[in-house]
């Protein structure tokens, strides 16, 4: 059954891509960043459209989608996370935190017949749980039941630890469930991106391979203290004269300077992945950050999915995004309950292959 969905702070399209798969039409993308819709419209044949999240109203969204009011059957979406997470510092209130109750006023204006809200595990925190209650009660007041859950992405074939909070609105009395896992163990670096060659040494972009690249600021210093660090360790191998001081006696971040494993999913693919001075985002073997290419494989995006702008952008896009893999599994379980279908009795499984060909058409 095709489905008409709104994907708010879309990004470069990774929810878009998962509920496309999942049997979505999606009517409408829209995000802040010009490069973030520029790499949507690239992908992806859906409208997509640089907004304000602040200032447009749901009015506004249902015109851009061709859509009436009761007309969507889902509005989803991720507001900016950053200002929830447990690494930041700082006051308490952030103003992109906001933007997360910017979905009661589209909810009551829109009326879609669903909703689902991505964020951070730590939405849940003291500096997102009253504003996830204020969005919970209103909508229970709009007549929505709402199922909240942390998932890993792990669960659902996306070769990375990565917990999100999930919200899914539905009509009260809707039979839901949370998608089942769908394999029987966790994919791996290596089944990621073990066949990928090695990007050219002079730091041009592969021939064939899209967004393949190094990275052209990897000092010789850096270079040096990277050879020291085995597969899934940190800069706690580094010898004393390798490490930073704020880093000596202090056992926080321990990623940081870090490789990947080839026999363990990657650790949680961050807007900063373009580093391994930011996390644990070196390759296993090679004395190198991953790539581009290697990040957006390690967050189930496909091959020909190609992300713009230059690296640090293309990071932050890759790293933000939904992993697509995961939407689709929620999108379709979103899907079976609107649809009257039993997902406990018979989960539909995720057929969307991890890197496969073909460009969406949403």
């Amino acid at each position: 059954m095709t489905l008409t969905a709104i994907d708010a702070f879309a990004g470069a399209g990774g929810l878009s891509l998962g509920l496309s798969r999942a049997g979505y039409s999606v009517k409408l993308a829209f995000d802040n960043s010009q490069v973030a819709v520029d790499t949507h419209r690239k992908n992806l044949s859906c409208r997509a459209e640089v907004l304000d999240a602040a200032t447009t109203s749901g009015d506004e969204l249902l015109e851009l989608a061709g859509l009436k009011r009761g007309e969507v059957d889902l509005l989803a979406g991720g507001p900016p996370c950053q200002g929830f997470s447990l690494q930041r510092r700082g006051a308490r209130e952030d103003p992109r935190n906001l933007l997360v109750l910017r979905y009661l006023d589209w909810l009551e204006e829109m009326r879609p017949r669903a909703f689902l809200m991505e964020n951070v595990a730590a939405i849940q925190s003291v500096r997102g749980k009253h504003l996830l209650r204020a969005v919970e009660e209103a909508a229970q007041d709009l007549g929505f039941q709402v199922h909240a859950a942390i998932l890993d992405a792990s669960d659902y074939g996306v070769p990375q630890r990565r917990r999100r909070a999930f919200l899914v609105g539905l009509p009260a009395g809707t039979r839901f469930s949370w998608p089942a896992t769908s394999v029987e163990r966790p994919r791996t670096v290596g089944d990621a991106i073990r066949d990928l060659p090695s990007p050219p040494e002079d730091g041009s972009v592969h021939p064939s391979i899209a967004n393949h690249y190094r990275e052209s600021r990897l000092s010789q210093l850096n270079i040096e203290r990277i050879k020291y660090v085995p597969q899934g360790g940190g800069r706690e191998y580094l010898p004393k004269h390798l490490q930073l001081a704020c880093h000596q006696g202090n056992h926080r971040h321990l990623d940081t300077y870090g490789r990947l494993s080839w026999d363990e999913p990657a650790v949680t693919i961050t807007a900063r992945f373009d580093s391994f001075t930011r996390g644990k985002f070196g390759h296993p073997e090679e004395h190198r950050s991953i790539t581009l290419r290697e990040g957006a494989r390690l967050q189930s995006f496909p091959d020909d999915f190609v992300f713009l702008g230059n690296r640090e952008e293309g990071a932050r896009l890759i790293g933000n995004a939904v992993p697509p893999l995961l939407a689709q599994a929620i999108g379709q379980s979103i899907n079976s309950a609107l649809s009257g279908i039993d997902a406990t009795a018979s989960p539909e499984p995720v057929q969307m292959s991890l890197w496969g060909a073909g460009t969406a058409a949403v």
